[in-house]
């Protein structure tokens, strides 16, 4: 018990030093998916709740005594009800949880969205293994990425390699990059901060590697920050 103790005190310890929080969204795309990482959580725990209620009350009813221990109880062919019971419900849970999860993977298709009027666009490179930014104004950051609150941003990603994945998850889940095509990803960033991103495909020896920082700023310190970037390659 005391060893049992000191494993979980040390798992919590451990995941307090990471910074990849999916259940911290800072958007409305990432508080959209952590209330669908939640509610199948809550799914999963009134399963699990009566699942070990009945084994524990199956264990204690048909615990062998003394009474029993030669008793043989007579062939039961059960109970049709409780048969339909238990393979309806899981078809009504899968139903319950189906309902949103479509519903929210649906509304946050970049394919299916349409792109804000007043949306900033950023293009996205990966490459083994670093991340390239390439903003309106010419502007190209390595491994920084730059956004202004409030506003809608559309991504537009590529690789020039390998498979990656695109993930900042305080701001909204990952989107693949695939060798050959483009893809579109669309959030709206509703606190400013610095927040982690990384690839979250493993691509190759140093994937772990492959991260990038993303500072959300006031719009007019991101516009101050494109100006001055810009003169810089000038």
């Amino acid at each position: 018990m005391q060893k049992l103790k000191l494993l979980v005190i040390s798992c919590i310890v451990f995941l307090t030093g990471c910074n990849l929080r999916v259940l911290d969204p800072k958007s409305e795309t990432a508080r959209d998916q952590s209330f669908l990482i939640q509610f199948s959580f809550a799914l999963m725990m009134i399963v699990f709740a009566i699942v070990i209620i009945l084994f524990i009350w199956f264990i204690s009813k048909y615990k062998q005594n003394e009474q029993n221990k030669d008793y043989i109880p007579p062939d039961d062919k059960g109970s049709p009800w409780l048969e339909i019971t238990w393979t309806v419900l899981p078809f009504i849970l899968l139903a319950i949880l189906a309902v949103p999860t479509v519903s929210i993977t649906f509304e946050q298709s970049a394919q299916i969205e349409a792109t804000p009027t007043d949306a900033v666009q950023i293009e996205v490179t990966g490459r083994q293994f670093s991340w390239t930014f390439s903003y309106e104004n010419g502007v190209e950051a390595v491994n920084d990425l730059r956004l202004p609150v409030d506003r809608p941003v559309e991504f537009t990603l590529r690789s020039e390699d390998v498979i990656h994945s695109f993930w900042i998850p305080k701001l909204g889940g990952k989107k693949d990059l695939i060798p050959g095509k483009t893809r579109r990803m669309i959030v709206t960033p509703e606190e400013t901060g610095t927040y982690q991103g990384k690839c979250a495909e493993f691509c190759g020896r140093e994937h772990a590697q492959m991260r990038f920082t993303t500072t959300v700023m006031e719009q007019g310190e991101y516009q101050q920050w494109l100006e001055e970037m810009k003169e810089k390659i000038e």
